[in-house]
């Protein structure tokens, strides 16, 4: 009796159409629009611009906009001693701790106690949102 419920579940999933892969751009529920891999982070708007930033603790990501208008992104996590980055200020990103300073540029340590510049983290921006 196991044996044939077991047979006719299978063939059940088999031919139903749930177990046929969704379409690109298709929510795993299988209803509307996918807002696409990666966590959401941030809008853009939310990002200041020219040379400021949004720091995103909970995420560990720094946001910053360069006056081109380009948005990066860092680990907010200063490589000296482990602490959250407080600041984006006029292009600098700065630690509240030990006073280290890295370039919302590229991450490159501006001024120590740390010596190891911010690691990057990728991001997707799409409809004017941040994704990781």
């Amino acid at each position: 009796m196991a044996t044939a419920a077991g047979v006719a579940g299978y063939i059940v999933g088999r031919t139903s159409g749930l177990s046929k892969p969704k379409p690109p751009g298709t929510e795993p529920n299988g209803y509307g629009p996918s807002t696409g891999g990666g966590r959401y982070l941030a809008a853009v708007s939310a990002v200041p611009p020219h040379g400021g930033g949004l720091i995103l603790a909970s995420d560990h990501v720094v946001l910053v906009m360069e006056a081109s208008g380009q948005l990066k992104a860092f680990s907010s996590t200063c490589t000296h001693q482990g602490c959250t980055v407080a600041s984006v200020v006029n292009g600098i990103i700065q630690c509240p701790c030990h006073g280290s300073q890295f370039s919302a540029v590229n991450g490159a340590v501006i001024q120590g106690p740390a010596t190891r510049p911010l690691p990057p983290v990728a991001i997707a921006v799409r409809d004017g949102y941040v994704y990781t």
